[in-house]
């Protein structure tokens, strides 16, 4: 009986604690949305919420690191059930980067929001931030499901999110050169490109987790990756 009541008060714990995560993962995708969408529209009252909403995300952040620190410390998980629960501290790290990386963005709309677009950047930062936001519920969706396949197709798909950045790099560096006028919105907008990359990273960080939780091994650390800048800017 004392076991049955141990086991049920586990399952109980993980389940709130993946609801916890799911709502998390929730709340980054978001806040990559209303980031993009504050920036496409130049609404600098939209990017103060999505900067103010990030503290949720953070809080979240620590109230799934402190439970997992409790179940831990509580129930003796076994070596499956820690491999849970280790992966769930990993990839709640992850949104909560995620999460800041929005947070960013949105930093930016209130700058660019005084100048005149620089060609189709914005465009472009919608289909990477569009993409970015599919690969993280297909992730959370493998997470729940314990789906190694769908994981193993977010990370390879955060290759079309390099190769869009890449683009996009080049495009901002023809527009400096071009006009010396440019370059404070340039770097603005690499900034933001930049950083939508590494939200790509983090989600496939998060998929990583899920191969790792479902199959008990690490995918492969030569995944492919297509930023070619990364030698010469920074993250």
């Amino acid at each position: 009986m004392t076991k049955d009541h141990i086991s049920s008060a586990f399952d109980t714990d993980l389940a709130v604690i993946q609801a916890q995560i799911m709502k998390m993962g929730g709340l980054v995708e978001d806040a990559i949305r209303l980031g993009m969408q504050s920036l496409e529209t130049r609404d600098e009252e939209l990017a103060q919420q999505v900067r103010a909403a990030d503290s949720a995300i953070d809080d979240l952040e620590e109230t799934i690191n402190e439970a997992a620190a409790r179940i831990i410390a509580l129930r003796a998980p076994t070596a499956i059930d820690l491999r849970l629960i280790l992966c769930v501290i990993k990839i709640s790290g992850n949104l909560e980067r995620i999460g800041d990386y929005a947070k960013n963005m949105a930093k930016r709309t209130e700058v660019l929001s005084q100048v005149a677009p620089i060609g189709d950047s914005i465009g472009t930062l919608r289909r990477m931030t569009r993409a970015v936001q599919v690969m993280l519920k297909d992730a959370l969706d493998a997470y729940i499901q314990h789906d190694p396949a769908l994981a193993a197709d977010v990370i390879a798909r955060d290759v079309d999110v390099d190769q869009m950045y890449n683009a996009l790099f080049r495009e901002l560096l023809t527009f400096m050169m071009e006009d010396p006028r440019n370059i404070t919105a340039c770097l603005h907008l690499h900034f933001i490109a930049k950083n939508t990359e590494r939200m790509g990273d983090h989600v496939t960080a998060i998929a990583e987790q899920v191969v790792y939780l479902a199959t008990g091994k690490q995918p492969d650390e030569n995944r492919p990756k297509a930023d070619s800048t990364s030698s010469t800017t920074g993250a």
